[in-house]
């Protein structure tokens, strides 16, 4: 299967091309057709399978055949700073043989909005945001979101968790009734496939599973390490494999400063990235890391949605993610494009029950290591319960589990977004 056999004109071949994509990957073969016919569509597929291309390429050729003066056309929606940067790079670069010089802009918070305000000035073919950023346009009256044509939403489930329920549903009530809509995430977990239904009409599924042929090339493994422990572990693990770059994933902003602190102290080029940062501070140390100006990046879950870090040889969960399918996310970060990668995980006394939990979620079974020298001392405390949908709960629930509990008695705690339905309230994000 070529790309021109997808229905691709050259436009889209030769930017395929032009990015070294030789032929179309499994989500893309189902993908493309179905959105270049104005389909909706539902896909799940693994990190690094190219679902960006799947729905880009295609997007900005009917962007290409549609009325040039349309205010707004289509509309991508991501839950983060970084991954707007990142797919609005990506559809420039796609849109660059097109037969017209194309408007594709990216807009998201924690930067001046005046300059975006300017910029949006007669609309664009293709606008890529944060659901906060994009309100924050609309309340001033930069962009109009009436007559857009197309909606994606990229790394779905994430938008359509509780922190973002308010905004995506004040979105969703400002666009089109009538409009292509397309869902694209590699995890798709059983509480968001209500929302996901009530948004789509007639989806074309695209369901591709992990198989020997196209599963990422990721080594596993799971150390056991007292915590006080797994910073000297960590920069054993680097100095001993001569990792060239690292991804660290810790569960909070302090550890990921406290952490790059101390590897700072040990020797090593270190920083953090987290929402605390400013959107200046956040850019410049995914850039020096993409640029192996750094060698480590202490990350929260910021980095686990969608960034692209090319021959990126590891990965380390210094903490585990509270959601099991956040393991996936984190983890697809290397072993991308064809490359072989390692993900390591760190594993506590205390976290020992969670990572069970991660391990039957994904049909995994990692033997216990331990490294000479760390050999743990810790007692394994009590296995915390698990909430059914892979959070773990400890004496005090947090409300995402109380509104999971309410939604498993048949309490109204989380709905589809339909007229009329008022979406739980969150914290804002951009």
């Amino acid at each position: 299967m070529t790309f021109a056999a997808l229905g691709l004109s050259t436009v889209g071949q030769r930017a395929a091309a032009a990015r070294g994509y030789v032929l179309p990957t499994p989500v893309q073969v189902a993908a493309i057709p179905a959105v270049l016919c104005g389909q909706d569509v539902w896909a799940c597929a693994q990190t690094g399978s190219g679902k960006t291309a799947a729905f880009a390429l295609p997007l900005v050729e009917r962007c290409v055949a549609a009325d040039p003066e349309a205010a707004l056309k289509v509309l991508v929606l991501v839950p983060t700073r970084e991954l707007a940067a990142q797919i609005g790079a990506a559809c420039v670069a796609y849109a660059q043989f097109a037969p017209r010089r194309m408007k594709i802009f990216t807009a998201f918070g924690g930067v001046s909005i005046n300059p975006q305000m300017m910029a949006l000035r007669g609309g664009a073919d293709i606008l890529v945001a944060t659901p906060g950023r994009l309100l924050d346009l609309v309340e001033h009256h930069a962009v109009q979101l009436g007559r857009v044509s197309t909606l994606v939403l990229d790394e779905a489930d994430r938008l359509f968790d509780l922190g973002f329920a308010d905004e995506l549903a004040r979105i969703l009530a400002l666009l089109p009734p009538q409009r292509q809509n397309l869902l694209f995430s590699a995890t798709f977990p059983a509480e968001v496939h209500a929302l996901a239904n009530a948004l789509l009409h007639d989806p074309v599924r695209v369901d591709v599973p992990a198989s020997a042929a196209t599963a990422p090339r990721i080594e596993q493994r799971a150390i056991l390490v007292d915590k006080p422990r797994r910073t000297q572990l960590l920069r054993q693990l680097i100095t001993t494999h001569a990792w060239p770059r690292v991804l660290v994933f810790a569960g909070t902003r302090y550890t990921t400063d406290h952490v790059a602190e101390k590897l700072r102290r040990l020797g090593l080029t270190a920083a953090a990235l987290h929402g605390e940062l400013s959107q200046a501070a956040r850019t410049q140390s995914l850039a020096d890391f993409k640029a192996q100006r750094l060698r480590v990046l202490l990350a929260t879950d910021l980095a686990a949605r969608g960034i692209d870090i090319v021959q990126l040889p590891a990965v380390v969960n210094f903490d585990l993610p509270r959601a099991t399918d956040d393991y996936l996310h984190r983890i697809g970060r290397t072993g991308r494009a064809g490359e072989a990668g390692m993900a390591v995980s760190f594993i506590t006394a205390e976290s020992a029950a969670h990572f069970a939990l991660i391990e039957k979620r994904h049909s995994l079974a990692l033997s216990r290591e331990i490294v000479a020298g760390f050999e743990p001392q810790e007692a394994a405390v009590a296995p915390l319960v698990s909430d059914g949908t892979g959070g773990i709960k400890g004496r005090r629930k947090s409300r995402k589990d109380k509104l999971r509990e309410a939604s498993a008695h048949g309490e109204p705690a989380a709905a589809p977004p339909v007229a009329g339905f008022q979406w739980p309230r969150g914290p804002r994000k951009s």
